[in-house]
């Protein structure tokens, strides 16, 4: 047990980071700090910084000799990262036009999102609780977003990159449990990271040539790497081997409440009754989706 404890008080952390992130972006954002120059400053610091951890990793047999497949395996690493790119990019992009707790529960549409990816893709039917789940996701999302409040001001184009970046999370999530699980997860963040870079740079530098405020790598850039990109693979690789799934997917669902909180004590926003009842919906459906695999499986 105080191994499942340890185990679990890492992926907390690691979580918790995730949804300390959004606010940093908004105080960022108050800066006068562009999407571009926030999301381009995350993806190269955290890639060096992924670098280096790299370098301190204990020196093991390669887990892939052949080099041809070696390469291959470095490849779609990279290809799955650039979902990684993606996400960031749509995401902060909607947090120019909506509140984090709003950001954060649009996020969370990745859950059932998955649920539907993976009956098309893996032809997986899914099943009642998962069916049931998604509906309260839904009804949650309705009220955690205010979208019943009426002269509530939706702003959809918030909405539509809050949605793309969900769909984006969605397909790292896939990818990253099932490509290049032979090497160390540091190694694999890096490469998908790498990836990540690659279609960030694509899409900011073009702007950032014609100007860029190179502040954003002394303060928020590194703060963005930090809770974004390096912590959370070190908390996540720490504390998922000593728990199974099923409690890891409930326990991670902990960055909701930590993104919106720290949206009501450090940015003021708004919440209300139906808010904090969609959020609960919200949760309550992921510990519902996953509470069969923490009774079946080991701690």
């Amino acid at each position: 047990m105080n191994s499942t404890l340890k185990g679990g008080i890492f992926v907390a952390l690691g979580a918790s980071c995730y949804g300390l992130l959004t606010t940093f972006v908004k105080l960022a954002y108050e800066e006068h700090y562009t999407v571009y120059e926030v999301t381009f400053s995350q993806m190269l610091l955290g890639f060096i910084a992924l670098m280096i951890l790299n370098l301190f990793l204990k020196k093991k047999k390669p887990p892939i000799t052949d080099k041809k497949l070696k390469h291959k395996t470095i490849f779609y690493l990279m290809l799955a990262g650039t979902s990684l790119g993606f996400t960031s990019i749509f995401y902060y992009l909607a947090m120019q036009y909506i509140t984090v707790s709003v950001g954060i529960v649009l996020l969370m549409q990745s859950v059932w999102i998955g649920v539907v990816l993976d009956s098309i893709i893996n032809k997986i039917k899914p099943t009642r609780i998962k069916i049931i789940s998604v509906i309260l996701i839904l009804i949650g999302t309705v009220l955690a977003a205010d979208l019943l409040i009426e002269k509530q001001d939706v702003s959809l184009a918030g909405i539509g990159f809050g949605i793309l970046a969900a769909l984006s999370y969605t397909i790292t999530i896939m990818t990253s449990n099932s490509v290049g699980t032979q090497y160390h997860p540091i190694t694999r963040s890096k490469w998908m990271m790498f990836g990540g870079l690659i279609i960030v740079s694509a899409i900011t530098l073009p702007e950032l040539i014609e100007y860029i405020d190179y502040g954003i790598f002394m303060i928020w850039g590194p703060v963005l790497a930090l809770f974004g990109t390096i912590l959370p693979p070190l908390f996540f690789t720490a504390g998922m081997p000593k728990i199974n799934v099923g409690l890891g997917a409930i326990i991670s669902s902990i960055e909701l409440p930590v993104a919106v909180l720290m949206g009501y004590f450090v940015l003021n926003e708004d919440q209300n009754i139906y808010k904090w009842i969609g959020i609960l919906l919200i949760l309550s459906s992921i510990v519902l989706m996953n509470l069969r695999k923490v009774q079946k499986e080991p701690l």
